[in-house]
């Protein structure tokens, strides 16, 4: 038995099947996307067995990308549940053949206060589609499982319409890139568009000697800091130089080395710095990799130390 083979024939099937769907879309996009958008409530879907978990996935896609919206069991909704849908609100039905014993049975209830019901089947003329105000047809010629029996080109073709729904309805309110991070502040694109340098700053009990200071001293504060560096500042408090463990390799390779030497003689002077705390901490990341530096010291005006951003603190807060 060739999986290889059956793997590509499932794929191939489905594809094609929302190929079909692709040249054909026969409901009013429009009226739908408007109907929805005007609504002054959120977007309710339900439907049980595979629809039930398909129709879970719309709902989150569609509340993450602007649309209020969760998911509403039918059966949950004849028990009680049905107090969650308001006036305001629109329903999005779907049932594959039309005629799920539970989602029909709250038909009536939806229709006797006006509800507005979008309904996702294969069949124009089943229950659920002549309750509703919209009809998209889900249709497909063949299921991918070999007894065409199975729910699988239809689930996919009913996820793949909710995705294009979802899709429209971005398009139509300018849903942006920062709308979408503000669903998402732990993600990471919310981490890339709202998490600051200020947020990730280290301020507190930081490696720093002046510039008059034995490398023999620094290389204890270098120590304790634990950052791989000590901060050299002037009698200023400027920010004057940095001594990495870099440069401390680099200096015991040189013949007249001596520990009890100024730190500031073997150390980089004029590191790179950054006065703009605000700036994002996706692009202080960037800084970091296009000077191949691991530790950025931010300055205020007057160059003087106000913390430092290390690399593995972005990278642990999952700046990329």
């Amino acid at each position: 038995m060739n999986f290889k083979e059956i793997v590509k024939e499932v794929l191939l099937t489905e594809a094609k099947e929302l190929e079909n769907a692709a040249t054909k879309v026969a409901f009013d996009v429009e009226k739908t996307v408007d109907l929805i958008i005007n609504s002054k409530g959120k977007l309710i879907i339900t439907g049980v067995g595979k629809s039930g978990l398909v129709g879970t996935k719309i709902a989150a896609t569609l509340a993450s990308t602007g649309t209020s919206s969760f998911f509403l069991h039918p059966t949950e909704a004849m028990h009680g549940d049905l107090g969650m849908i308001g006036k305001d609100d629109i329903v999005l039905g779907i049932s594959y053949s039309g005629e799920s014993e539970e989602l029909v049975q709250i038909l009536p209830h939806l229709k006797r206060f006006n509800i507005p019901l979008i309904a996702m089947a294969k069949n124009p003329n089943s229950t659920l589609a002549t309750y509703a105000d919209v009809f998209i047809d889900i249709s497909v010629d063949k299921e991918a499982c070999p007894l065409d029996i199975a729910p699988t080109s239809s689930t996919t073709l009913t996820m793949a319409m909710g995705d294009a729904l979802a899709v429209c309805l971005m398009k139509k309110r300018d849903f942006q890139r920062e709308d979408f991070a503000s669903f998402h502040p732990g993600g990471s694109l919310g981490k890339k568009l709202f998490v600051k340098v200020d947020d990730l700053l280290r301020k507190e009990n930081l490696p720093i000697v002046s510039r008059e200071t034995q490398l023999k001293d620094a290389i204890v504060t270098m120590s304790e800091g634990r950052l791989g560096s000590v901060i050299i500042i002037d009698e200023n408090d400027k920010v004057i130089a940095l001594l990495s463990d870099g440069d401390l390799r680099r200096a015991l390779m040189n013949k007249d080395f001596s520990i009890d030497c100024k730190v500031e003689d073997i150390a980089s002077k004029n590191p790179k710095t950054l006065k703009n705390k605000d700036l994002l901490a996706s692009d202080a990341l960037q800084i970091v990799e296009d000077y191949k530096i691991q530790l950025l010291i931010v300055t205020d005006e007057d160059d003087k130390l106000v913390g430092v951003l290390h690399i593995h603190d972005l990278i642990e807060a999952g700046i990329k």
